[in-house]
Parts: structure tokens; sequence; C-alpha cells
């Protein structure tokens, strides 16, 4: 069986071997740059990428001493690319978004609801990994403990949100919100998240039962 120690021990800071690691960076770089070109609305994707740059900072600060793993970088990477494609629509504006919208007759652009979703489905696996190597978290508190920074997380955005827009641009209000019109997107948006932290959680259970062992 493998243990958190052991886990914990295999992860090393070394991306010049790690083809994965630059494997994810060459994609995520030169993408997330072409998404800058030409923004539906710059002020909105600045807004929109304020936090990437403080996240992605973060990422490089803890590399070396606090290094993730390459499922959790994959997952992250997945989680940054779908939101550097809203953030250059202004989210109410995906193409994506509107083929949903009008092949399943729905009354609005839902591609943000997605990334919510996706934000609950890949992020929680990292957050997982945090809590088993720093906390050494085990049985129910290894799964419980991510779905509740991902709903603490969430809910800390949508007042981010609220506050950036009231403050840094309140006439950017419904782009930056993203609201289109509904007064329950911020509790739909949370609970999005919430379900997909729950799918993550679910599916990492099943291949840990399965395999007997933990995951990382």
């Amino acid at each position: 069986m493998m243990t958190t120690a052991t886990a914990t021990s295999q992860i090393r800071a070394d991306i010049r071997n790690n083809r994965v690691q630059q494997v994810l960076v060459l994609w995520y770089i030169p993408f997330w740059l072409f998404m800058a070109q030409a923004p539906i609305d710059r002020a909105d994707w600045l807004l929109e990428n304020f936090l990437v740059v403080v996240f992605i900072g973060l990422l490089i600060a803890t590399y070396r001493k606090f290094p993730l793993s390459d499922l959790s970088y994959m997952l992250i990477t997945v989680f940054m690319t779908l939101h550097s494609i809203g953030a250059h629509y202004s989210y109410a504006y995906v193409p994506v978004g509107f083929w949903f919208q009008e092949t399943f007759q729905q009354t609005r652009n839902h591609y943000d609801r997605l990334v919510h979703f996706s934000f609950g489905l890949m992020m929680a696996y990292p957050v997982r990994e945090i809590f088993l190597r720093v906390a050494n978290a085990k049985g129910f508190w290894a799964y419980y403990l991510p779905l509740d920074c991902i709903l603490a997380f969430s809910a800390m955005y949508e007042i981010m949100e609220s506050w950036f827009a009231q403050i840094v641009s309140p006439d950017l209000g419904d782009a930056w919100l993203g609201t289109q019109g509904d007064i329950w997107d911020a509790q739909k948006d949370m609970t999005a998240a919430l379900v997909g932290a729950f799918l993550c959680m679910l599916i990492t259970a099943q291949i840990a039962k399965r395999s007997r062992r933990h995951i990382y």
C-alpha cells in the first residue's frame, strides 16, 4: 500500500525533466496569450484575469517547496483553459454556449455555469492532495474537506465579484457578474461548483476503492 509519506516523497519540482509539465506550460501560455488578443471587452477581460495572475503566481512561488502531482497540474490547466475562453468572450458571448442555448432551448448562455462546474470538478482533486499531504487527512475528511473548500472558494469568488463590480468598475456590473438577468445566478454558480466537486470526489473514491491505495 502506498502511504501519504511515500507518495509525497515521489513528487519532485523538476520541470526540466518532466514532459507532462512542459507540455502543460507550452499549451497554456500560448493559448492564454491568444485569448488575450482582442477580447470582446478589454476591461472585463482584465477583471476576469486578475485572479488568474494571482493564482499562477502562487503556483510558481510554491513550486519548488510544494510541487503538486502531474494530475493536479493537468486538471488545473484544463480549468484555466476553459476560463481563458470565457474571459475572452466575457462569458455571456461564448459561441459554444449559444449553440447549447439554441439546441436545448435555454433562456441564457450557460457557459459560465459550465466553468463553475469545472472549477469544482477540476480543482477538488488538487485541494484533496494538499489536505492529504499537509494535514494527513484520511477517510471521510479526505473527501469532505475538498468539498468544503470548493464551496468556500466559490462563495468567496461571488463576494469578490460583487466588490470588484462596485468598486473597480461599476459600469461593468452585468458583464463582470455575468448574471444575465438571473437573480439566483450566484447561488446556482456555487451549486454547480459543489456538484462538480462532489462528482470529482465520488470518482476519486471509486478509483481508490478499486485500486486499494491512495490516489495522488
